[in-house]
């Protein structure tokens, strides 16, 4: 285990990423260094009113403590107490355009230690696609260059995750996926450390290639208020299921991490209605019966 090296790697993905973004949407990422009182600390890159990203960030953190979180023993209760080290890179993209999807990725590594047990580590993340228009085309290269990412690690990597995906981002009050998925993992140590690294690392490096191609085919595609209105109602869900269900939202504000930092993922502008439903036939009606419903993309 070389928690060097993994830092070293997150803070290149993590400028990477900043460095495509900033060229894609022309305007310069805010960046914040911050540090936490029980160790750590991270960067957060952010961008808000470009000219393509309404808002977006692309968040670097390093935190360590004296022991772990509820979120992070809820599956794991025999590591309670237990000092941790956490690394990761997560963002959230909400572009202005209704047309261009939201995104969100993640990968994190963690370890468990004490003076009576050998460390425990496990790698986690992945990468999901939330549409407010459905588009086949762009479902489908997302979801093979999520595919890609995993292949050459083993066939059954891609099915997996991507159910476990389907699984995890889905509103259980609203009995709806959050969108059209992609991958997912967590507890991740099948593999020895080499391999599972590079399988996460792969994960990480293919997030550009899956989500840049459908930014520069919808960035210019004409909109009026109707399709705002609509996103902004779609978003609410986003909302609903970050701030409900997500282990790393919940993760950070337990941890006592940068609150800011933590809640820059929510859209800027959110609807809710009352019992509100789209017109039969419409595209709006679409989204749901063609596309937020855990179809296969491969």
């Amino acid at each position: 285990m070389n928690t060097a090296n993994i830092r070293s790697y997150l803070l290149d993905l993590q400028q990477r990423i900043v460095t495509a973004l900033e060229t894609l949407d022309g305007k310069t990422f805010r960046r914040d260094t911050w540090e936490r009182s029980e160790g750590g600390g991270g960067i957060s890159a952010l961008v808000e009113e470009g000219n393509l990203f309404e808002r977006g960030g692309v968040n670097f953190s390093h935190v360590m403590g004296r022991g772990l979180p509820p979120s992070a023993t809820a599956h794991r209760p025999e590591l309670a107490g237990r000092h941790f080290e956490a690394l990761g890179v997560s963002l959230v993209l909400h572009p202005r355009n209704p047309y261009a999807p939201t995104v969100h990725m993640n990968v994190r590594c963690f370890t468990a230690f004490d003076e009576h047990h050998a460390p425990v580590w496990w790698f986690g993340g992945g990468m999901d696609l939330t549409p407010y228009y459905g588009f086949v085309e762009d479902a489908e290269h997302f979801h093979r260059t999520c595919k890609k990412a995993l292949d050459p690690f083993g066939a059954d990597y891609y099915p997996r995750f991507k159910k476990w995906c389907d699984e995890y981002f889905y509103l259980k009050h609203r009995q709806e996926p959050r969108g059209v998925g992609g991958i997912f993992f967590d507890d991740f140590n099948a593999l020895p450390w080499p391999q599972a690294e590079a399988l996460w690392q792969s994960v990480g490096d293919h997030f550009l290639p899956a989500y840049l191609p459908l930014m520069e085919r919808r960035r210019g595609l004409p909109y009026g208020e109707r399709e705002r209105d609509f996103q902004a109602y779609r978003r609410g869900r986003y909302v609903e299921f970050n701030l409900v269900y997500d282990r790393g939202t919940l993760f950070g504000l337990q941890s006592g991490g940068r609150t800011e930092s933590i809640l820059m993922s929510l859209p800027p502008i959110v609807r809710w209605r009352y019992d509100w439903h789209p017109q039969p036939g419409s595209r709006e009606d679409a989204l749901l019966e063609e596309f937020i419903n855990g179809r296969d993309w491969v």
